[in-house]
């Protein structure tokens, strides 16, 4: 099986989940700061308008972007699904050649994606969806 794997955060239990996206909370804050700065807000634009909610929204974004992808042939993910022994979510058409995914063991399920020739776009796709269903209820 040739499965190409990219990406940081692969956490086995909710536990580990947890801790990955808490590490994530000072760079989201920083990165928002140093968005704000960048677009000239000034100090009452920027207390009015950088909210809690905005924080955790590049929380949950740079958490996403950094979980763990892996491609591989539809004839590879088909095999692997076969004995993974998780519920196996596949967004896209079957009659494509390339398959993304991330497994979120702690909850056995994944989300997969499939491509023919779009795999940044498969990957993004795949960790937006990986976040909204296998880890942001826990989170």
């Amino acid at each position: 099986m040739d499965v190409e794997r990219e990406g940081v955060f692969e956490p086995e239990t909710l536990e580990s989940a947890r801790e990955a996206y808490e590490s994530v909370g000072p760079a989201a804050k920083t990165a928002v700061r140093e968005t704000a700065t960048a677009m000239d807000f000034g100090k009452e634009e920027y207390h009015d308008r950088v909210t809690s909610d905005v924080v955790e929204t590049a929380r949950d974004a740079i958490f996403a972007s950094l979980l763990v992808a892996r491609v591989a042939t539809y004839e590879t993910f088909d095999s692997w699904r076969d004995d993974a022994g998780v519920d196996v979510t596949v967004l896209g058409s079957s009659d494509v050649d390339r398959v993304g995914w991330h497994v979120a063991p702690f909850g056995d399920a994944a989300v997969a994606a499939t491509f023919q020739d779009e795999r940044e776009a498969a990957v993004a796709t795949v960790r937006r969806q990986a976040f909204g269903r296998l880890y942001r209820d826990h989170l």
